[in-house]
This record gives structure tokens, sequence and C-alpha cells, in this order.
């Protein structure tokens, strides 16, 4: 994957984004009320930016569990560069950390395996977020369905990655190199994520995810509280992964659009007015998934800069 690409799907994304924002701005009146939220955006950057670190904590340990001992500001540069991509179906575009990695010895196959095990438990984190008080119980038996569904492929396919091993044979002899060359990491990515079955992996991972995603969660309820929606904590902590969830349902690049929508109905379940359920859900947006697309472009110019001496030709 090459920078290039980063910039064009982000691109594309952000004129999306900015013009379903001037739609909802034209019956809304929500630039309007941007003031209220541009006050708490350095704060909320903050949170977010600390979520990444613990994430980071968390991909850090995976790594050396493995064998592999990763420079601490190379590596979160590296691991932050993934976050340029994360606007892709599935956040899959963060695997451009592999090309970062690779400068310090991780091979390609371990890193997708780190990819895949973070999204699992980041999947089973933010569903034990949301039911901290389940707003639309319908909505929340459908999504935890879904992350259920999810993580039970990924084991099944981890125990068996002779499946996608044989289909990558498939596609190369019907001549599709490439996508086999893909599948392929994919079978060994996901098999080496047995690596880690082991208790005190899973125990890290999970808390590490939950202090992550529950600071960001904290940090919308805050936000409603800033705004004068007068949510209790915990009911307001829920929402946010619960959209969440709903967006990597839609499989649509980061969820946009339909995290938005979510939040939007999920406030008005406590009648929260239309034009101000929309500010508080783009302002969470922008503090925690534009500013994490910010995030790696910046890491991906560091990286880019201090590229190494065999890659200076490419």
């Amino acid at each position: 994957m090459k920078p290039g690409h980063a910039v064009a799907a982000a691109g594309a994304c952000t004129a999306a984004y900015v013009a379903a924002l001037v739609w909802a701005d034209a019956r809304n009146q929500v630039f309007a009320q941007l003031p209220q939220v541009l006050a708490w955006m350095p704060s909320m950057a903050a949170i977010a930016f600390a979520s990444y670190l613990l994430r980071y904590l968390r991909w850090r340990w995976l790594l050396a569990r493995a064998g592999h001992a990763v420079p601490w500001g190379a590596g979160f540069l590296a691991y932050l560069s993934g976050f340029a991509f994360t606007a892709t179906p599935g956040k899959v575009g963060e695997l451009v950390r592999v090309r970062y990695f690779a400068r310090a010895g991780v091979p390609a196959a371990r890193t997708v395996s780190a990819f895949v095990y973070e999204r699992a438990f980041d999947l089973l984190c933010v569903v034990l977020l949301a039911a901290l008080a389940i707003p639309a119980l319908p909505l929340f038996a459908v999504l935890v369905a879904f992350v259920a569904g999810m993580i039970g492929a990924v084991v099944l396919v981890a125990a068996r990655p002779a499946w996608l091993l044989r289909g990558a044979a498939r596609l190369r002899r019907r001549g599709w190199p490439r996508l086999s060359r893909a599948v392929r990491a994919l079978a060994l990515g996901l098999a080496g994520c047995r690596a880690w079955l082991h208790p005190l992996d899973w125990g890290l991972s999970l808390g590490l995810g939950l202090a992550a995603w529950g600071l960001v969660a904290l940090s919308f309820a805050w936000l409603l509280h800033g705004l004068g929606i007068g949510l209790p904590w915990r009911d307001a902590a829920s929402l946010y992964p619960t959209a969440m969830l709903a967006g990597a349902a839609s499989m649509l690049p980061a969820g946009i659009g339909t995290t938005e929508a979510t939040l939007v109905a999920l406030l008005a379940l406590h009648a929260v007015p239309l034009g101000l359920a929309t500010l508080a859900a783009v302002g969470i947006r922008v503090a925690t998934l534009w500013f994490a697309v910010l995030c790696g472009f910046v890491a991906i110019g560091v990286l880019e800069r201090r590229r190494a001496p065999g890659e200076a030709g490419r």
C-alpha cells in the first residue's frame, strides 16, 4: 500500500462527509451551533490520543510476546500510520502498518496477526461498554450477534487456516496472483493469532482495550454534558460504543454516516432535539475519526522522511 492511496481515500471520504454536513446544516442549522463544540475539541482530541497510546501498549505487548522488540518512538508512529487508512471497509487499510513495522524486523504475517487479534478484542470491549446501559434492545441484540459472528469466524479460520490457503491456491491457478497473495497473508495472519492464546494475553488485551475505548466513551458523555444534554453518565457512556458497533456492522468505511445516524437516533430516544443530537454526533467523530486520520498522515509523513536507505529509490 502506498501513501498516495491514503491521500485519495481520505480526500474522497472527507469530501463526502463535508457534503453531508452541508446537507444537514441546511435543515438543522448545525454549523450555527458549532462554537459550542469547538471549545471541547482540544480536550477530546487529547483523550483520543491517550486512547491511542493505550492501544499501542497492547500492540507492543503482543509483538514482544511473539519475540519482536520494537523501538518505542518508531513503533508508535508505525501504529499511528494505520489511522490514515482508518476510513476503509473493516479498517483493513490499517494494514499499511506492515510497511513500517517491517523496518523493525516484524514479518508481514505477524503484523496481520496483531491487527486481527486487536480487532477482535476491540469488538469485545465495545460490546461490553455498550452493555453499560442498553438504549435499544433489538438493535443491541443484532449488534451482539454480529460481533459474535465476526469473532467466531476469526477463531474458526485461525484454527483451520488450511481452508484459506486452499482458496489462495485456487486463486493463483485462475490467474489472480495478487488476490492469492492477499488471501494467503490473511490465512497466515489468522493462524498467527494462536501465539496469544494465553490468559495473560487475553486479560491484558481486554484490560487495555476497555481502558482505551472507555476513555472515548466517557469523552462523548462529557461532550453531552457540556452541550447541556442531561443524561445519566452510564447511559451517555453507552451510546457511542453502540453507534460504533452499528457503524462496524454496516461495513461502510469507518462506519461513516451509519455511526452518526445511529447516535442521532439513540439521542432521539432520550428526547434530544435533532439539531443538538447531530452536533454531538459530528463533534465526537471529529475528535476521534478525523483526528485519528490526521495523526495517521502526520505519522506517515515522519516515517517516509526517515525512509530506510534500501527504500530510497522506491
